[in-house]
């Protein structure tokens, strides 16, 4: 049996009173996850563990099946593997957003959707001007890059900034959670403050706010940690011989690197709802007939959750249902060898609150021969029903590759 697990991030929501309080997932046209629910069997997965954040490393860390408590060190270590840095064990790395702000605003956490060719261009004129031996900024994807402060304490109170759109940014600037930590706090804000100088009048946001975009013009680092001691998947589960991750997030493809998955890369994957479903579904087939598990990522509805738009959300569960869960499993049901199917999100990012939250999230199960539950759709309301009931750690994890 393969496996193969199918992750909308932040596709769960909440009741929305202009789709008659029905949540996205129950009011969108998503034929194939309700027959995959219909066939399968279905249940509810506490992804965010009691004490942690319900960010997007976080849950997925959890679905995968990882103890938070033993492994958890923040994004920016995650990123970091992703990108190919190797972390010392004084490193302290830091997911550094680029960000839009307005006045005293913190207007959004992604510069306006900024490129990663003109973001490149930022980050790297960052690092000319800020860098030193002990600071180092490298190159993410688009909005999501890499602080590295050698010698840093994590010890730090930092807010996430796509949790304060439309906020005042100086209140939620970082906080030292001990003395100790004290002066790496200092450090950070006056990095942040400096890089609003420095990024107000270069070309990239000159040319931006000619265009009617928003300038990149500051950074927000967060998520402090040291590289982390996680297992590779294959020695908690040995039916993983060989397992990929495909993704068009840093974070994501750096937990799959910890994780001992290989990174397959899609071209015209952008983490947007403009990213590509078809290449990603094509890389998730082709992956399929030699690994033994593949962890296929799409990041859309998460990012239309954030912008609190509902029209936008739905087309992204939409998406992903006709373009991506159905061609994979019209691709593998006659294989000779069964593959087993999981949807699920990460969290909820609900499009009236614009960020992430913790409530459990709805999960299907398919595999031929599986005996049906009775759920016929796939949804918040539906799955609570299922037979699998509320799982949680790393119980969804278990019951799936033990299938």
């Amino acid at each position: 049996m393969k496996h193969i697990i199918i992750l909308g991030d932040g596709m769960a929501d909440w009741a929305v009173p202009s789709l008659g309080n029905k949540t996205l997932l129950q009011y969108a046209n998503t034929p194939y996850m309700d027959m995959l629910a219909r066939m399968g069997r279905t249940g509810m997965l506490k992804t965010v563990a009691d004490g942690f954040h319900p960010g997007s490393e976080v849950a997925n860390m959890s679905v995968m099946g990882y103890d938070l408590k033993k492994v958890y060190e923040g994004r920016g270590v995650l990123e970091a593997a992703s990108i190919g840095v190797d972390l010392q064990p004084d490193d302290m790395a830091m997911r550094c957003n680029i960000i839009c702000v307005e006045g005293d605003m913190l207007k959004n956490h992604s510069a306006g959707h900024i490129t990663t060719e003109e973001a490149d261009e930022l980050i790297k004129y960052l690092n000319e001007k800020l860098g030193t031996d002990c600071i180092r900024f490298y190159t993410g994807v688009q909005y999501r890059h890499l602080l590295v402060i050698k010698g840093g304490d994590k010890r730090l109170e930092c807010v996430p900034p796509h949790d304060i759109p439309l906020q005042p940014f100086r209140p939620n600037m970082v906080k030292a959670l001990c003395p100790e930590a004290q002066e790496t706090a200092e450090l950070i804000n006056a990095l942040i403050l400096k890089s609003q100088e420095l990024l107000a009048n270069h070309p990239v946001n000159l040319k931006r706010i000619s265009e009617g975009k928003d300038p990149a013009n500051s950074i927000w680092p967060w998520s402090p940690g040291y590289r982390p001691q996680m297992e590779p998947l294959s020695k908690k589960y040995p039916s993983i011989r060989k397992g990929s991750v495909i993704t068009a997030v840093d974070l994501i493809r750096g937990i799959g690197r910890y994780a001992g998955l290989r990174c397959i890369d899609v071209e015209g994957a952008t983490g947007l709802y403009t990213t590509n479903y078809e290449g990603k579904a094509a890389a998730a087939i082709e992956a399929l007939k030699t690994d033994d598990f593949v962890y296929l990522h799409i990041e859309a509805s998460d990012e239309a959750g954030h912008e609190g738009d509902v029209d936008l959300k739905l087309k992204t569960i939409e998406y992903l249902d006709r373009r991506a869960i159905a061609p994979i499993y019209e691709a593998i049901k006659t294989w000779d060898e069964p593959v087993a199917i999981a949807v699920l999100p990460d969290h909820p990012t609900p499009c009236e609150l614009r960020t992430h939250t913790a409530e459990p999230v709805p999960f299907l199960i398919y595999y031929p021969g599986i005996e049906p539950d009775g759920v016929q759709t796939y949804d918040e309301v539906a799955c609570r029903q299922g037979a699998y009931g509320q799982l949680e750690k790393d119980e969804f994890m278990n019951l799936f590759m033990n299938i």
